[in-house]
């Protein structure tokens, strides 16, 4: 009876241990699945976040702008060559043409619906208006005539182009021309900080409230195909790797300049 009853508890404590390693299998195996399921949709970039890194891209030009006008009004001599004008057409390209474009058509409209929004995409749509002005003016004033004696010269010698081969700050053309393009500059800091900031908290956050969650991932998908059509595979990567090369030139490309010093 004994020998029985122990025959028993070993039947049962061997199945227990082996229907533990099945499970613990299994589990394992579905884990891992779920794993690898997850990471596949953690590196999708969905529509919002696409739209929240841009004005990344927005804010770090803003940062340029900011820079460049207060050397403009120094009269520093350390402004150098086209970092105005390639900013603007950043701005121009990127934002405007492209990312502004996305919002007009695909999220106003869907956050116009709830009637509480509508005050707040009509003023967007006037300020989207009022930038793409802003950055006709900074374009035009931000293309310097060149004297004839450097054009003559700019041919022949290579410094010649290093030096008029932008936006030197030192040649305006019109007495208040660099007045005016600071104005410029600083009535569109002015717009579009708190422009962007209303847009990731209020607009962004309204919009991923009224979609389906199938809605948001076509658009997503959607986001991604126009971006790609545009400017090639890593089009956002190209244009942060652009400012960046504008920031370089102004000494502000480092984070740690920004820390404030003991």
């Amino acid at each position: 009876m004994e020998t029985l009853t122990s025959r028993r508890s070993f039947l049962h404590l061997t199945g227990s241990v082996a229907s533990g390693i099945a499970l613990s299998a299994i589990s394992s195996t579905v884990l891992a699945a779920g794993k690898k399921e997850d990471k596949g949709k953690e590196s999708e970039v969905n529509p919002v976040e696409d739209l929240m890194r841009e004005h990344g891209v927005l804010r770090r030009v803003l940062l340029i702008y900011d820079e460049a006008a207060g050397r403009l009004l120094k009269g520093s001599n350390k402004l150098p060559p086209g970092v105005i004008e390639d900013s603007a057409r950043i701005i121009r390209r990127f934002i405007e043409d492209y990312h502004e474009k996305l919002e007009e058509e695909e999220i106003f409209p869907r956050v116009r619906k709830a009637v509480k929004f509508d005050d707040l995409v009509k003023v967007l749509l006037v300020q989207h208006q009022a930038g793409r002005r802003l950055t006709d003016i900074i374009l035009q004033l931000s293309q310097v005539e060149i004297p004839k004696a450097a054009k003559q010269e700019e041919g022949e010698s290579e410094a010649m182009k290093q030096i008029y081969g932008g936006t030197p700050f030192f040649r305006w053309k019109g007495k208040d021309k660099k007045q005016d393009l600071v104005a410029t500059m600083q009535q569109f800091i002015h717009m579009y900080r708190p422009h962007a900031d209303r847009e990731d908290t209020v607009l962004f956050p309204a919009f991923r409230s009224i979609v389906s969650p199938g809605e948001f991932d076509e658009l997503g998908e959607k986001f991604e195909d126009r971006e790609k059509e545009l400017f090639g595979k890593e089009g956002f990567e190209k244009m942060v790797e652009s400012v960046g090369e504008i920031e370089k030139k102004l000494g502000i490309y480092e984070l740690s300049e920004f820390t404030p010093k003991a």
